[in-house]
Order: structure tokens, then sequence, then C-alpha cells
């Protein structure tokens, strides 16, 4: 459930949600769904005050939205690297809301093979989005969870020149490497030529990190589940300040998910412009 946290004024950078009651009600979600990708009409409550901002892009004509969960001690795994349980089932189905409205849901190769997820839309009403890893070395395995043939388009984002062996149906985007990585901005734009206009950037930490320190996020959904792990993987992987007053600050409004706090980070101020995606075929 969606519920206000901060009553907003005119000096905070916290906003209000305006969800009902009925915020969980599956037919209450049917109908947004419904609603979203027609530009003409009106998106019905509850949800949209949280997901309204992923309707339009506010820059170009991308939407780009990461999303992590975390500990209140800001840790996504253990030391050994299992995160499962983290987020609680509102966290989860969330998680599957953005999957649902976006066109492509991108992972890096790291989480692709610590958890083979299956990027799909179970929990909640809604088309499934593309699947896309971003495999510089090729080295995810045509057995993965996310590469299953089930009619949704798959995609595999690897350098120039790296040799790999996925399945015939996989589409295979070959581009160039820059300081040992490829450039978020080149990502979405080569998504965007293939038609994908809303992009879901859901993991792991080097993934997600990257895109934000490029500028190439317009939101970030922070969850945040009520648990200290004390030690762990970190939720963001960022070059390092000298004093506090270099933080990056960014606008952020808060919605309360049963017992985990969503934090709506709007990014939109330091998003580099990409371009227009190209109608889809």
């Amino acid at each position: 459930m969606y519920l206000p946290l901060v009553k907003p004024d005119a000096h905070s950078a916290v906003g209000r949600s305006h969800c009902a009651s009925d915020a969980g009600s599956p037919d209450a979600w049917a109908k947004f769904v419904g609603a979203f990708r027609d530009a003409g009409r009106p998106l019905p409550g509850p949800f949209d005050a949280l997901f309204g901002p992923l309707r339009v892009g506010a820059v170009d004509d991308l939407v780009v939205v990461g999303q992590i969960g975390q500990s209140l001690d800001g840790r996504i795994a253990t030391v050994s690297g299992h995160s499962r349980y983290i987020n609680g089932p509102a966290g989860l189905t969330h998680l599957h809301r953005l999957r649902s409205l976006v066109d492509a849901v991108l992972v890096g190769v790291g989480t692709a093979l610590a958890d083979d997820p299956q990027l799909t839309v179970r929990h909640v009403a809604g088309p499934q989005p593309a699947r896309i890893v971003l495999d510089p070395k090729g080295r995810l395995a045509g057995g993965a969870k996310m590469f299953r043939c089930d009619g949704v388009r798959r995609l595999a984002i690897v350098a120039d020149g790296v040799q790999c062996a996925f399945e015939p149906d996989v589409e295979v985007l070959r581009l160039p490497v820059a300081d040992g990585r490829i450039a978020p901005r080149a990502i979405l734009a080569a998504l965007a030529e293939r038609g994908f206009r809303r992009i879901l950037i859901e993991g792991g930490t080097e993934t997600v990190s990257c895109f934000l320190r490029h500028g190439c996020l317009d939101r970030l959904h922070v969850i945040v589940a009520p648990i200290i792990m004390g030690s762990g993987r970190a939720g963001f992987v960022l070059p390092p300040i000298e004093r506090a007053d270099q933080a990056m600050r960014v606008s952020t409004r808060t919605f309360q998910l049963d017992e985990e706090i969503l934090f709506d980070c709007d990014l939109t101020a330091q998003r580099e412009p990409v371009g227009r995606a190209k109608k889809s075929t």
C-alpha cells in the first residue's frame, strides 16, 4: 500500500502521494496500467502520484528509472552476496509494477549470473517488458531464465569484437568500450534506436551506480527495509568526495510500502539528453 509520509511545505523537498486506501487493489492497478500508455487519458488514482512522472520524459523522449532495495544501513547484500528477502512482499510488488510500466528492464551481467532473475511481471497485471543484460564479455549462458523463449524480446549488450554464443533469437547489440566500460548514454541511444522509450535499470549496484554517475537516470526508486545488516555490499558505488557538502542532493518524495519506505528521487536536473526513441516495430 502506498501512503504519504510527510505533509509537504514550501521549503520541503519531500512530496506527498495521494494514494487511496485501495492502493493494493488488483482492479485499481489494472485500470492504471490500461491508461498509462495512452497519453490522452487521465491517470486514475491511487497510483498517479508515484508513477505519473514515468509517463512522459522531462528531458527528452526517454524515461529511465533505476531501482534498488537496501537495508537501513545501505546494504543490498551480505558479504557473501546473499540478497534475498532484504525487501518484503510490498517492495517486490512495487518492482513488478515498475516492470509492467516500462518497455524494457536491464540488469548487469553480475546480477544475471548471481541471481538468475526472470525479469517478468508475475505479481501484478500488465504487459511483459523486454529483458536486457549488459554483458560486455558475453559471459551469460543461453540457459539463463531471462533468456527463456516466451515471445518477449531479449537482448544482450556486448562489447565490439566480442564473440558470444547466445541463442539466435536473442538480439545482440555490439557497442564500443571506453575506459573499460560501455557508456550508459551509448546504451540508451542504442535502445532508443530499437524503439525502447521507458527503461528500468534494475541492478546491480555497479550498473545502477554507473547510470547514476553519468547522469543517465530520470528517477531513482530506493526501497529501504527496516533491517540493519552491519556489513555487506553497499547500495551505491560512486567516486569518493572530500566533504559532505559535495554530496549529490536530489529532490525526493517518500512513500510508505507497508513497513518499508520508498524514496522517489527526481534526477531530471542532472540527466544528460539522449534523443527520441524510434517507433517500435
